[in-house]
């Protein structure tokens, strides 16, 4: 369980095709509290550290760890995310006693949606993304949804023609510091998971509840 607020911005160090893909990714967290077999939301996916380590790098130690995705994780999540080079929004898991800043997430991307514009406003930035059909109906204004891995507020929501639903966020300067939310573009895809309740309340109108 995490919780949406990031604590590293982490870098594909490298990657490995072999049945499942190893990627390696450098970050700012003392490996040393993290466990072989723990879960690190990966900007949204949750994944398992598999191998960690220390090595030298051009402005000293430097640290890493290592994460299996399965062909399920990568078709499920957003293409081009995995390559070498890119950065990730990174957050542990939420110990008990923790603070929960953003809300409950679960790190279980449910579907990719595409930035469609994105508008300075003041020092903020107004950021659309279009969300698919499948999702459209669990989106509603000042609800939560999760953004490559990133708790945020919907502002508004659109409903178009072909079912899909456009929402905007408000990315304040904070945000675009500390998360891949400043690199983002019309047309780049996004990993996307409604909030729980909003999952849950889907399977009980499904059920007739």
């Amino acid at each position: 369980m995490f919780t949406g607020i990031i604590t590293d911005i982490g870098t594909i160090r490298s990657r490995e095709d072999r049945g499942d893909t190893r990627l390696v990714i450098d970050t700012a967290y003392d490996v040393g509290s993290v466990d072989i077999g723990a879960s690190i939301a990966c900007s949204g996916a949750c994944l398992t550290v598999v191998e960690k380590g220390v090595y030298d790098g051009s402005n000293g130690p430097a640290s890493w760890f290592a994460i299996d995705a399965s062909g399920e994780t990568l078709a499920r999540t957003a293409p081009g995310m995995w390559d070498e080079g890119r950065r990730l929004n990174l957050e542990r898991a939420l110990r008990i006693g923790d603070e929960l800043g953003g809300h409950i997430v679960t790190g279980h991307v449910d579907d990719i949606g595409r930035i469609v514009s994105v508008e300075p406003v003041g020092d903020s930035v107004t950021v659309t993304v279009a969300a698919p059909a499948s999702l459209a109906p669990h989106i509603a204004p000042k609800g939560s949804i999760t953004v490559d891995g990133v708790s945020l507020t919907v502002n508004e929501v659109a409903d178009q023609p072909n079912g899909e639903a456009h929402f905007t966020l408000n990315i304040i300067p904070h945000t675009q510091e500390m998360t891949t939310l400043n690199e983002a573009a019309a047309g780049r895809p996004v990993n996307l998971e409604i909030d729980v309740l909003a999952r849950y309340l889907a399977r009980m109108q499904a059920r007739g509840a």
